[in-house]
């Protein structure tokens, strides 16, 4: 039996090629023991099925619809007076309407 010691620490993980053997290698330094390990590379699998939608494919009809949907929306330009007349406040309402009407699509 060999003296106490306080951890098992991991020093490396390194990868070698693949038919390589796997090695480990240990030292003691008083304390600790340390371990480094070498892992082949596993042979290349069978390329998998593909998604319903990549990332970028979602974004981009993210981005496509929300922005089509919205960009025939002008801006208000307005600049209500203070206090806002009952005419400011229906334009205001107006333009709400229609990006509303412009995003339900």
């Amino acid at each position: 039996q060999g003296p106490p010691f306080g951890n098992a620490v991991v020093d490396s993980v390194t990868t070698v090629p693949a038919g390589s053997p796997a090695n480990v290698g240990t030292w003691f330094d008083g304390t600790d023991v340390h371990f480094s390990f070498e892992l082949p590379q596993g042979d290349p699998g069978e390329q998998g099925p593909g998604g319903e939608v990549s990332q970028g494919d979602l974004e981009n009809a993210i981005n496509l619809l929300t922005s089509n949907y919205t960009n025939g929306v002008t801006n208000l330009g307005l600049s209500p007076s203070d206090p806002p007349t009952q005419n400011d406040v229906q334009q205001i309402v107006d333009k709400l309407d229609e990006l509303i009407n412009a995003l339900r699509r």
